[in-house]
């Protein structure tokens, strides 16, 4: 046998080896950089248990490293161990944050192995109950004549409802803008929505079905780029697009990520779990109640997802640095 050939056998049983020792005794964390309770917090959770469920004696765990728009739970995971065992469930803020922090400790293309997407989240445009307005051409219209006077509210710098009103704000070209409040987080931002102390928010279907549903707040638009025809709730209210905001599509994505130099054997791994996770029936069920839709194409795989994050990072852009939406 020639050395090639016997260097290559080795290699290819270390790497079964280590595959197959994976994750051993130790806990994966899955490491939320928000508040528990919040949606991307709810995401996780639900695929904490599909996840368990793919590798045998794994337990996958939560874990909320919270501040700084999702920063510090970003930079806990790129400067964790590269074994497998502390990895990071973020969602578009992966492709927010580098453009707004200008002087970000770590690089979101350079610093992480992509392990795959797991859903797109669309969002809805929603109100207190007190506006009078029913309809989105009714509310767009009330925006307009009293834009300098309301507020917006947003779950941080960097947050998917934040991207959400800058975005919405610039497509109806607005002569006022809107003022912004930011709070620590969905939750804090959905209470004052409910209690009448903001007037209108834009957030993710995780959180904001339930509130429509009850009667809570007012839902006018989602964002997707067609109907949701298939949610019970949500097939009721026109797309952003159908509107006349061409071309408004704005759906939350969420991924998962492993620290820079996780050894292949053990990426491979989890993202083969976690495309069986994908199709796992209740996993597939809780997500599809919350409107969420489960990443079916070349985005769950390593390349496509930082291919895709990559492509986000320029669309978004524009965006932030129109609005000068920095966050140093």
């Amino acid at each position: 046998m020639n050395k090639l050939l016997t260097l290559a056998l080795l290699a290819a049983a270390a790497f079964t080896a280590q595959a197959q020792s994976y994750p051993g005794n130790k806990p994966i964390a899955l490491v939320v950089p928000f508040a528990a309770g919040g949606p991307t917090d709810r995401v996780a959770r639900d695929l904490a248990v599909a996840m368990n469920k793919q590798i045998p004696g794994s337990n996958f765990v939560v874990e909320n490293t919270v501040g700084a728009g999702g920063t510090l739970g970003a930079i806990r995971v790129a400067k964790a161990a590269p074994d497998g065992h502390t990895l990071l469930v973020w969602h578009v803020g992966m492709a927010t944050t580098p453009i707004m922090y200008r002087k970000l400790s770590y690089k979101p293309l350079e610093d992480f192995e992509y392990l795959g997407m797991i859903n797109d989240v669309p969002m809805t445009l929603i109100g207190k109950p007190q506006l009078p307005a029913n309809t989105y051409r009714d509310f767009e219209n009330y925006i307009r004549a009293n834009a300098g006077k309301l507020n917006l509210a947003h779950a941080g710098l960097g947050s998917a409802s934040h991207l959400c009103g800058l975005m919405w704000q610039s497509a109806i070209k607005l002569s006022e803008s809107m003022t912004t409040i930011p709070f620590n987080g969905t939750g804090p931002a959905m209470n004052a929505l409910l209690g009448g102390q903001v007037d209108v928010m834009c957030d993710q279907t995780t959180s904001t079905t339930g509130q429509i549903e009850g009667g809570r707040v007012k839902g006018f638009a989602v964002t997707t780029a067609r109907p949701m025809s298939s949610h019970k709730l949500l097939k009721d209210y026109p797309t952003l697009a159908e509107m006349g905001l061409k071309n408004f599509n704005l759906t939350i994505w969420h991924g998962m990520y492993a620290p820079k130099g996780t050894p292949a054997a053990i990426t491979k791994q989890l993202n083969e779990a976690l495309q069986r996770a994908l199709k796992d029936p209740e996993f597939v069920k809780k997500q599809e109640a919350l409107g969420a839709l489960l990443v079916t194409d070349k985005r769950v795989t390593p390349e496509g997802h930082k291919a895709f994050v990559a492509a986000e990072i320029d669309r978004i852009r524009p965006v932030f640095e129109a609005a000068k939406a920095y966050a140093d």
